[in-house]
């Protein structure tokens, strides 16, 4: 009796394996969004419109890009952190709303680490010291420093916003060089770029290919890279090692992430997909030409490097007691 039963008890479970999974719909079943937590044209944004394009190519479904900027990128991550864990909806995740953000705003409503599922690594970028040449003489860093400490009142610095990198990097200048500046919070890039330009700011601290065009036409001029080493889109402009500070370094990475708990299947296939986008002529020229350094990582890796990054940055950006105003 137990033998004749044991075909009926196999073909049950395949019918109802069968079943489920005809009632689960393939991934992804519809639209995905890509937010990205700071506005339009900084390099978050160019970034995500380049993966999305190049993903929508590779996905059964299209994928769109979706700015929700504010609070240093906290608001946008806040929002993924918040939608259901089916692969829907994705955050170009970077270094302000997962390490430096958090410790500087009150009641950050996401845990930056088990908040998320940390999916991908794209690249990181350095920061470069800009002035407009209308403004500030100075044409290397130790003129810049000299400048500052020249002036009646501190002048003012942009950045893309509290709790940036750009932020941070400020305020380690400042505690480095002596040279006292007044932090000018922008929410994003793109309008802080536009302030420099129109003479509202006189220097700012931001990633480098967000600058490199008014670089070179001159309407910007660039005093040093937060780099090690010299950048191959930028190779005249020296770094702070260079300049005698070896210790002013800084970088903003960037990375696909999700809300926490996506299934297994669907981050392994995620991050299959954005490593093979990363490795395409489109992607590969367009992360070349905005300076980003690419570094491979398998996902556990990549949700490694999270951890360490908001334990050793995050802590150091706790520790100096900045909160945003």
């Amino acid at each position: 009796m137990r033998r004749r039963q044991l075909p009926v008890i196999a073909a049950l479970a395949a019918f109802a394996a069968s079943s489920e999974s005809r009632a689960q719909p393939a991934w992804p079943s519809r639209t995905i969004r890509l937010i990205v937590t700071f506005p339009p044209g900084g390099s978050s944004d160019i970034v995500a419109r380049v993966l999305a394009e190049v993903l929508s190519q590779r996905l059964p479904q299209r994928v769109i890009v979706e700015n929700r900027p504010g609070a240093g990128g906290t608001l946008g991550a806040a929002y993924v952190a918040s939608q259901p864990a089916d692969g829907l909806t994705l955050m170009l995740s970077n270094t302000a709303p997962i390490v430096t953000s958090p410790p500087i705003y009150a009641n950050v409503p996401y845990d930056p680490v088990g908040g998320f599922t940390h999916i991908a690594y794209i690249g990181a970028t350095p920061l470069v010291v800009v002035v407009n040449p209308r403004l500030v003489p100075a044409t290397d860093l130790a003129g810049l420093i000299a400048w500052i400490k020249a002036q009646a009142a501190p002048p003012g610095y942009g950045s893309s916003g509290a709790g940036s990198v750009a932020h941070i990097f400020g305020e380690a200048f400042m505690a480095k060089t002596g040279a006292q500046l007044t932090h000018v919070p922008y929410r994003g890039s793109a309008p802080m770029q536009a302030d420099l330009l129109g003479g509202a700011i006189p220097l700012s601290f931001d990633t480098l290919p967000q600058n490199v065009e008014n670089i070179r036409a001159g309407r910007l001029r660039a005093i040093a890279i937060t780099a090690p080493a010299r950048q191959e889109m930028a190779p005249e402009v020296p770094t702070t090692a260079e300049a005698g500070f070896p210790d002013l370094l800084a970088e903003n990475w960037l990375g696909l992430a999700g809300p926490a708990g996506l299934p297994a299947a669907i981050v392994a296939k995620l991050h299959a997909e954005t490593m093979a986008a990363l490795d395409s002529p489109l992607m590969r020229s367009r992360i070349l030409e905005h300076g980003i350094a690419m570094r491979p990582m398998t996902q556990p890796q990549f949700t490694q490097y999270v951890a360490d990054e908001v334990r050793v940055v995050g802590g150091a950006v706790k520790a100096l007691g900045l909160t945003a105003q």
